[in-house]
């Protein structure tokens, strides 16, 4: 086994390998997001900064069927279930194959997966392949048009969720068959728990269908839930099933020293994507690797970025030296 997967399991079952393992991710270009090409800009950045683990980014359009833009009601009880390599999902599928071909046994992978609530929010705007480090202002017009169907017929709108998370639970269950060792999940609560949709819309709504994903891949031995945004009930999110939480610690909280001792899964943070990589120099990079091991204390920990980062305006100097003080960081 290679010293970068030892090092990921070492942390997973709770022990502290030889140093955190650590690793970060960002958008590829519009020309690198599906084929040859995405597995190409995968491999390149591996090459170059030789992280302990891969976080396959995902940029393929979730197919949306007979259902073109998400308005109505209407719209919303026309969403069905669809095979998990309909359209765009093939490609993400032998983007994995083909990954998993050239790493083997390397490092852990783990494949991006959007969540059924972000799905269904970007469904009520055109097709777009547009990403970018996430906003914490937590509303816009995708989130108002959510609210009035809500309001509209609360039901339906459980439905498409449902018939949503059985399309993304059949894809998860293959993109582990294709070679991931588990998902990343991205979810987001600050967007549905709002006064006009309700405290509880998240639990009672969402939830269910997260679940449905997560246990879709109950076996894989590497799935993380990204929680994005500001969260409202992060003890909640954290009581998901999965191996590792990650979570903006540093620009939305709560903190790592927080967590560590209210959580179950491996922690995953400890460096700012939206302000120290981006506007920062790489002292400062360096000491919030070192204060992430210190609030960590006796857990073991996985040394992040919160999210996505915009790679146009981070300096290469701040990653290297993200990726260097983890590799120095027990040797205090």
């Amino acid at each position: 086994m290679s010293d970068k997967r030892t090092r990921v399991e070492t942390v997973l079952v709770g022990r502290r390998p030889d140093r955190p393992p650590v690793s970060f991710w960002h958008h590829f270009t519009e020309a690198q997001r599906a084929g040859q090409a995405a597995v190409d800009a995968h491999l390149h950045f591996l090459e170059r900064y030789d992280v302990d683990f891969l976080k396959v980014m995902n940029d393929h359009l979730f197919p949306r069927g007979d259902v073109p833009i998400v308005q109505s009601v209407a719209d919303l009880k026309k969403i069905r279930p669809q095979a998990a390599d309909a359209g765009e999902l093939a490609g993400q599928l032998d983007v994995i194959a083909k990954l998993a071909a050239a790493v083997g046994e390397q490092l852990p992978m783990c494949t991006t997966v959007f969540g059924p609530w972000s799905t269904l929010r970007q469904w009520t705007r055109p097709p777009s392949t547009a990403h970018g480090p996430p906003s914490l202002d937590a509303s816009d017009d995708r989130d108002e048009t959510l609210s009035r169907l809500l309001t509209e017929d609360r039901q339906a709108v459980r439905g498409a969720l449902e018939a949503i998370a059985a399309t993304l639970a059949d894809f998860a269950r293959a993109c582990v068959q294709a070679g991931a060792d588990g998902i990343f999940l991205s979810v987001r609560d600050d967007w549905v728990n709002t006064p006009t949709n309700g405290p509880d819309t998240y639990a009672e709504l969402v939830r269910p269908a997260d679940r449905m994903l997560l246990d879709a891949v109950g076996h894989a031995t590497f799935n993380m839930l990204h929680i994005c945004g500001r969260p409202q009930d992060f003890r909640a999110l954290a009581d998901y099933p999965v191996h590792v939480l990650n979570w903006a610690d540093r620009s939305a909280g709560p903190s790592l020293a927080y967590a560590r001792d209210r959580v179950r899964p491996a922690l995953a943070g400890g460096v700012d994507n939206l302000a120290t990589l981006p506007s920062k120099g790489p002292e400062d990079v360096t000491a919030e690797v070192h204060d992430a091991v210190r609030q960590a204390g006796e857990r073991p920990i996985l040394i992040t970025a919160g999210c996505t980062f915009d790679p146009q305006a981070v300096p290469s100097a701040n990653l290297d030296a993200m990726i260097a003080a983890a590799r120095s960081a027990y040797a205090e």
